[in-house]
Parts: C-alpha cells; structure tokens; sequence
C-alpha cells in the first residue's frame, strides 16, 4: 500500500536580523585594546551593538549610552598615510575610541548618537538634508519607544530614601524620579548637587493632566512621557544634572550550598567544569552566604539604606532636608 506523500520541507526559519537606526562597519578600540578590532556595528535604542559581520544576529558586546557624557573628534596618529576618520565616545566610566573610512560615516555616527542621546537632530555636524531626515525619523522612533517605557532613574522610593541615595552614591548621578507624595499619578524630581562644598537638594512637583506630565515650575512645561521630564531637566541645565543610574553587581563564579548527609552540615561550593561534583573550597564548614531573590526591578536591586530618622509632627512624605537652611523644599510650590 502506497504511503500518503509527505508536503516538502522547506528551509528551517531563521531568526529576525536585529532591526537598528543605523549600522556600517566600525573600528573600535576600548581601554584594555592594543589595537583598534573591526566590527559590524548597529545602534539599537541607547544601545550600540557589535557583531563580528552583517549576517550575525547576536551581538557579541554592547555599549550603554545611558551613561553617555561627550563626543569628540580625534585626530589620527601614527602612520601619515592613515586617511581614516577618528571620534571618541566619553562614557561616565570610560573612553572608546572609533575609526571610520569616511568624513560622512563618522559625522552620520556622531549624529544619530545624539538624536537618541539629546532627543533632538544635531545641527552643528556636516550633514546634507538627506542625512537629517533620515535622523529625523529616528527621532521620531526613538521618541515612541521612550514613551512606553519608565525612565530607568525612576524607583520607587520616599523623598528621604532618594535624598540619601543621591548623596551616598553622587557616581551614579544626580537626578531621580520618585512617586509624587500626594497619592495622586504626579512624580516628584529630586536633584543634588554641590554649591561651594555643600549639598544643594531640591525637589520639583510633576503633575499628571490626562496623557501629559506637566512640570509644575514659573513657567509650566508639558511633556508627552516621564522620559521626556528627564530630558528637559538634563537639557535646560546644560547636562549639569544627570539621571541615576546604579551599576549592577554580578558574580563571576558559579556557586551553590551542598548538604553533607553524614554530619547534617552544609558548605558553600564552586562549580568545576573539570569535576562534575561539588567542589568545597576548604573541609572546614563555612557560613551560608544570604539566599538570593529573585527580584524583578532596579529599585528593588538597591542597596540598604541606613534607617529612616525619627521626624517631629510631620507627614510621612515632608522630611528635614540634609542641610541646615530649607534648599530640599519644592522650587516650584509646596508638595510632597
């Protein structure tokens, strides 16, 4: 009996390429690199993704231009015959250096950085009408996708919880995004920043009207998304102020607690590639480390903060500020 014939296979699916505001090959030469290394690089939100061609899907290192602080040009160096094109990238904890073929590529790199970065199409680059528009459109893109998310410098924690994290961790920035303390949809902005050797803290009131945040200031100022709060106070301080970021901490060994059944006793052990069982470090018991949770947001990664100090007849959301005169109350009105 003739078998019923089996449809034709056709090729297995492959993955999606990664979809970027824009891409083209690039010398890149960070702190630890001798030399400049060749990649197929592609800007991907506030991400710059390195592969080792265009055909690959997975990137093999990425940079973080939520911590972006400058660009630069470089002039090149070294052989006279290097016709290339140099510009760095100053990061807040590091300086990457690139090298392009063209004028064009490097000013096209330079200029979609900064529509992502500023959220605006830079005009001092030598771009033609062409290359603007196409940045413009990112722009618009970028915007868009900015708008679905919560800025990263917002967590939620009190007016004194946020003061203490600025003044404890000034490396990470400046700038955070609160819950408003009224119980209402508005946030509150806490900056710190230092005047002459002191701490100035200040707290300004957002108010939330329908799809819109409205920075409660002399002037008030509308904005379509949380990310765009941020973006006025970094912009209209001249990128004085500059949003929190926590850098995350991860292990670099693979460790796990092993139970002795013979004396009950449990030890934490090293995974080895080499052996397939436990490997202790030492016979002698050492104390758990903490169990680990599982947490699901950057807020709830924070570190400990020292206990809240006792308040005299105040709400919970009005603290003392950290200096002595009155610079941690609202620059635009009383609130929380």
């Amino acid at each position: 009996m003739a078998s019923a014939l089996s449809p034709p296979r056709g090729p297995k699916p492959k993955g999606l390429p990664p979809s970027h505001y824009y891409e083209s090959f690039l010398e890149k030469k960070g702190p630890c690199d001798q030399d400049y290394r060749k990649f197929w690089a592609g800007l991907q939100g506030l991400s710059i993704c390195f592969y080792n061609s265009n055909r690959d899907f997975q990137a093999l290192e990425k940079l973080d231009l939520r911590l972006f602080s400058k660009l630069k040009d470089e002039s090149p160096w070294g052989s006279s015959r290097d016709t290339s094109c140099h510009f760095c990238l100053v990061l807040r904890d590091q300086e990457i250096k690139f090298k392009v073929e063209s004028l064009e590529s490097r000013e096209m790199w330079k200029g979609f950085i900064l529509t992502v970065v500023e959220l605006r199409v830079p005009s001092n680059l030598t771009l033609l009408p062409g290359h603007m528009y196409m940045m413009a459109e990112v722009l618009t893109k970028e915007e868009a996708r900015r708008a679905a998310e919560v800025p990263w410098c917002f967590l939620q924690v009190s007016r004194l919880e946020a003061q203490l994290l600025l003044e404890r961790y000034p490396e990470c920035g400046n700038l955070l995004l609160r819950p408003g303390g009224d119980g209402k949809d508005g946030v509150s902005v806490t900056t710190r920043q230092i005047l002459n050797g002191s701490p100035v803290v200040k707290h300004y009131k957002v108010k939330r009207e329908g799809a819109k945040y409205v920075i409660d200031v002399e002037d008030p100022f509308s904005c379509p998304s949380l990310e765009a709060v941020v973006n006025y106070f970094v912009t209209h301080t001249k990128r004085a102020l500059v949003p929190f970021l926590m850098e995350e901490d991860y292990e670099k060994v693979l460790g796990f607690v092993h139970s002795d059944r013979e004396n009950g006793e449990s030890v934490w052990t090293v995974s080895s590639s080499r052996d397939s069982g436990p490997a202790p470090h030492a016979n002698i018991p050492k104390p758990l480390p903490p169990v680990p949770v599982p947490v699901p947001s950057q807020e709830d990664r924070l570190p400990p903060l020292p206990p809240l100090p006792q308040l005299w007849d105040q709400d919970e959301n009005y603290v003392t500020p950290i200096e002595d005169s009155l610079a941690a109350e609202y620059m635009n009105q009383d609130g929380p």
